[in-house]
């Protein structure tokens, strides 16, 4: 893994960085994005300040993913852990993706590796293919760099990120 950058992140984090970012900017409809770790944590996500907004926010006012990727995060979690007990019950093997659409939106889940997940929250009228498509390549260039030490790194950029702006 190489060092830190002046950035304050390796060279892996940043590009997983710049995938993520990629990734909102290239595909109309996408409302938030978040990559969880398989232990349910918050890795990256298109909106991190907003985390901190929620945080301040009366919790009764919170409109669930809207008000903070942690909880998309929660969410996709959820969900992932779901799908999986549901296909070992079924024996069919690992799940690929998920997909839940909604009059209001549609959310996907797709695996990256070793139990990591990115979720995506769409619009209703984002085209579920073009997003699709999109999240396994991001999935496929994400995958192998993917790595308990870059996971460790992530984690620990966005608790300082998050921890930052509270103050």
């Amino acid at each position: 893994m190489t060092g830190p950058s002046k950035f304050g992140l390796s060279n892996e984090a940043r590009n997983l960085h710049w995938l993520l970012t990629n990734l909102v900017e290239e595909v109309p409809g996408l409302l938030s994005v978040a990559v969880v770790s398989s232990d349910g944590l918050l890795l990256l996500s298109s909106d991190p300040g907003r985390n901190a907004e929620a945080r301040e926010t009366d919790t009764a006012e919170s409109a669930g993913p809207r008000g903070s990727s942690a909880d998309l995060a929660t969410i996709i979690s959820g969900i992932g852990s779901l799908t999986i007990g549901a296909a070992k019950l079924m024996d069919c093997g690992r799940v690929k993706q998920t997909m839940v659409t909604m009059a209001e939106g549609s959310l996907f889940v797709m695996s990256i590796s070793d139990g990591s997940l990115l979720g995506v929250h769409g619009s209703p009228d984002c085209d579920m293919s073009v997003v699709a498509y999109h999240m396994a390549l991001f999935v496929g260039r994400a995958g192998h760099v993917l790595t308990p030490e870059l996971r460790s790194e992530l984690r620990k950029s966005l608790e300082t990120e998050t921890a930052g702006s509270a103050r």
